[in-house]
C-alpha cells in the first residue's frame, strides 16, 4: 500500500475514539479527513439521505432499517457506545401504570419510532415483560431518520406546536422516553427538548437489578454507535475493514488501560466502569461473534416493530474484518 486511501470520516469525540481522531493511532493506508458535526445525530441523517460520508458512526436501528432498504453502505462490528435499556421510559404516577401490559391501550411518547434507544427498550417490554407493542400508540414528534420508512399504523405524529412533555404534563400521554421525548425524571428538569418539572417515575424502579440478571440470562448488551462504511470503499479496496478495526480496537485498548488504572475518568469513564460490575472488564466488545447474540438481537425485534421490511441476516449487515 504505497499511496494511502482518502476517506471521510465522520465519528463522534469519545475516550475510546480520541487517539483516531488526532492521529495518534493512525488507520493503516489510509489518510482520514474528519468530519465533526454535533450533535453526531446530524451525521446519521446525512449519511442515510445522502450518504455523504466514506466512513460513519450511526445509530444501529437507524443503520438496520436503511440497509434494508439498500444503504449503499455496511456495518463493522465496532460499537462505540454500549448502555442497557431496562430503565429510562417514565410513566404518570396517576395513570394507574403498574408493569409493562398496562401500556397496552395507552398511548407513550418517543422522539421517533425508530430511535435506538425506543427500539432497545420495547424489545425488552416485549420479549422479558409480554408486552404487545402493538397495542400501544406510539406518539412521537420528529421525523424518522431513513425517509423509505413506513411507520406502523399504531405510530401517530404529535399535533403540531405541541410537545410531547406537554402531552405528557396534560396526561394524553401515559409515558414517555426521558431523553428522547424531553421528559424529566423525578423532581428534576430534562435537558432534553423542553425544560419542564416532572415528578415522573421508571416503570421499572429496579431497572439496574434486573439488566444484571437480564444479561447473565441472554448475553444481550444493547449497543450504539455503529461504524459503517461505504460499499464501494470495500469494493476497490476490502483490507481497509481490518485496517479501521485494528484502529478502533487499539484506541480502545489503550482507553481501557487507563479506564482500568483509574487515570479515566470522566463522567462517561464512570459509566463503563459501573457497567465493567455487569459485562466484564471489557464494557466495549468489538467483534463479531463476540457481539452475535446483540446483533440477533436487534435485528429480531426491528422486524417485529415494523421497522424493517423483512428479515436480514447478520451476514447481509457486518462484515467480519478479522476473517
Amino acid at each position: 500500500m504505497s499511496k494511502k486511501v482518502p476517506l471521510k470520516i465522520a465519528i463522534a469525540e469519545h475516550p475510546h475514539t480520541s487517539a483516531i481522531r488526532n492521529g495518534s493511532i493512525p488507520i493503516e493506508g489510509v489518510e482520514p479527513e474528519f468530519v465533526t458535526v454535533k450533535p453526531q445525530i446530524g451525521a446519521f441523517r446525512r449519511m442515510v439521505r445522502d450518504v455523504e460520508f466514506d466512513v460513519c458512526e450511526l445509530a444501529p436501528t437507524t443503520y438496520i432499517i436503511a440497509r434494508a432498504y439498500g444503504a449503499p453502505f455496511v456495518a463493522l462490528p465496532v460499537f462505540v457506545v454500549r448502555r442497557f435499556h431496562h430503565g429510562g421510559l417514565l410513566v404518570r404516577p396517576d395513570a394507574g401504570i403498574r408493569t409493562p401490559k398496562d401500556l397496552e391501550g395507552k398511548k407513550v411518547g418517543v422522539r421517533a419510532y425508530s430511535v435506538t434507544t425506543g427500539v432497545w427498550t420495547r424489545q425488552v417490554l416485549m420479549d422479558e415483560f409480554g408486552l404487545d407493542s402493538s397495542k400501544v400508540t406510539w406518539v412521537v414528534d420528529d421525523e424518522e431518520h431513513v425517509t423509505q420508512l413506513k411507520l406502523p399504523s399504531n405510530v401517530i405524529h404529535a399535533p403540531e406546536g405541541t410537545s410531547l412533555a406537554d402531552m405528557m404534563a396534560s396526561g394524553e400521554l401515559v409515558g414517555g422516553f426521558a431523553a428522547a421525548a424531553g421528559i424529566g425524571r423525578t423532581g428534576a428538569p430534562t435537558g432534553g427538548w423542553k425544560e419542564v418539572e416532572a415528578d415522573y417515575p421508571d416503570l421499572l424502579p429496579n431497572a439496574a437489578e434486573l439488566e444484571t440478571e437480564y444479561f447473565a440470562r441472554t448475553g444481550i448488551y444493547p449497543m450504539h454507535g455503529t461504524i459503517v462504511v461505504k460499499d464501494s470503499v470495500l469494493a476497490e479496496n476490502p483490507w481497509i475493514a481490518r485496517s479501521l478495526y485494528n484502529a478502533f480496537d487499539q484506541a480502545k485498548q489503550e482507553w481501557l488501560a487507563r479506564l482500568n488504572s483509574g487515570e479515566a475518568s470522566t463522567d462517561g469513564d464512570k459509566k463503563y466502569r459501573a457497567l465493567q460490575k455487569i459485562v466484564g472488564n471489557d464494557p466495549l466488545p468489538y467483534g463479531l461473534q463476540e457481539n452475535l447474540k446483540t446483533i440477533e438481537a436487534l435485528e429480531a425485534t426491528a422486524f417485529k416493530q415494523g421497522l424493517t421490511p423483512r428479515r436480514m441476516s447478520v451476514g447481509e449487515l457486518f462484515v467480519d474484518p478479522q476473517a
